[in-house]
């Protein structure tokens, strides 16, 4: 299995599989365009024989804070280490950084949970994530994603304040 940066050759595998879990909810849909703006966040595991087998993306906000986003291997993927690999190339690149903290909303914690996340209960502790996608999630009045983070809940955010990020959610449910 190689791991690698994604390339915008790729980006149409990333679109393809991601978008194949977004009518369940499981990601969120993305466009064609978003991933090709976005192919640099993006990291890609390969086959021996060079087939595509899955992605994970790291949104970086800030020294404070990086997301992993978008983590998805294909069906034959699963249950053969793809996931832990590209999640683990995900978290050296935010150590690279030098951030501080790595955060993700997600429906399968326990997957998370083995690679050393632990659940943020009071989500508006990370501002940052809440006003970059949850203003626009189709599930913003029902969601059901549980928060983690890997490493210090930032005390900053550029994106907004945890006071704002408490109103919305508050407005939200």
């Amino acid at each position: 299995m190689e791991i690698r940066k994604a390339r915008l050759q790729d980006a149409s595998n990333i679109y393809e599989l991601v978008n194949s879990l977004s009518s369940d909810g499981t990601l969120l849909r993305r466009a064609f365009a978003e991933i090709c703006e976005n192919v640099r966040d993006f990291t890609v595991a390969e086959s021996a024989q060079g087939i595509f087998q899955g992605c994970g993306a790291l949104h970086l906000y800030g020294p404070h804070l990086a997301e992993v986003r978008s983590i998805v291997v294909r069906p034959e993927a699963k249950s053969k280490g793809t996931g832990g690999l590209l999640l683990q190339s995900l978290l050296d690149e935010a150590e690279d950084h030098g951030v501080g903290c790595v955060c993700l909303f997600t429906r399968i914690p326990d997957f998370f949970f083995r690679h050393g996340f632990r659940v943020v209960e009071d989500r508006t502790a990370l501002p940052d994530k809440i006003y970059k996608d949850c203003q626009n999630c189709p599930r913003l009045y029902r969601c059901d994603e549980v928060a983690m983070a890997r490493g210090q809940i930032p005390k900053v955010s550029i994106l907004g304040t945890r006071i704002e990020a408490e109103q919305l959610v508050r407005l939200t449910g």
